[in-house]
């Protein structure tokens, strides 16, 4: 994975210089552990190797995947146990029958699943997470997309390293411009260029 970080790196050098210095070092291998016995589930190799080199980013409005945050992975526990609670308390049931989303196929029509671990976050409480419990079309370790209100789910990439490379193959392209109020968006962003 140090390839795709160093090419990322080098794109942000080069279009996106500020970027360069909201990046973490990497997760120490305890802090890994501790979000595998959480979610019990262990990680894709993908997964554990990228973040050691980079934790994510800290905590700024501007992020680095289409204005997204990256999220570290003390906050990614963060943000599991605040789903994990919802779902715990009911939150996502109606006349004791779960609330279900409309997955594309692969993905179970939960409206949360402890076993999908996010991995950014728009601070709006929709994420990119990795499905460690796909249907059974899916493949464990796809890269989903999660909204909080919304119930459709879509399968985004077939694995932790295939949404890597779409997306830095992506940077390269062209097709993401670096913006200094939102950090790195799609050219094709609907976020206003003049703010």
């Amino acid at each position: 994975m140090q390839d795709y970080w160093t090419r990322w790196e080098n794109w942000m050098q080069h279009h996106a210089p500020p970027l360069l210095n909201i990046l973490n070092p990497g997760v120490n291998t305890d802090t890994i552990t501790s979000l595998e016995r959480l979610t019990g589930t262990a990680l894709p190799a993908d997964f554990k190797n990228f973040y050691a080199i980079h934790n994510g980013q800290q905590r700024k409005r501007t992020g680095l995947i289409d204005a997204d945050q990256l999220l570290p992975v003390e906050e990614i526990i963060e943000v599991w146990h605040r789903w994990q609670d919802l779902l715990d308390a009911g939150t996502f049931m109606h006349n004791d029958e779960p609330f279900a989303s409309e997955p594309d196929t692969g993905i179970r029509n939960n409206w949360w699943n402890p076993k999908w671990i996010p991995i950014t976050s728009d601070g709006f409480d929709n994420h990119l997470c990795i499905d460690m419990d796909p249907a059974p079309e899916g493949r464990t370790g796809q890269v989903i997309a999660f909204w909080h209100d919304d119930g459709h789910r879509e399968v985004i990439a077939p694995s932790f390293r295939k949404w890597v490379d779409n997306y830095v193959s992506g940077l390269e392209k062209g097709e993401y411009v670096f913006i200094k109020k939102w950090g790195i968006v799609r050219r094709d962003t609907s976020f206003n260029y003049n703010d």
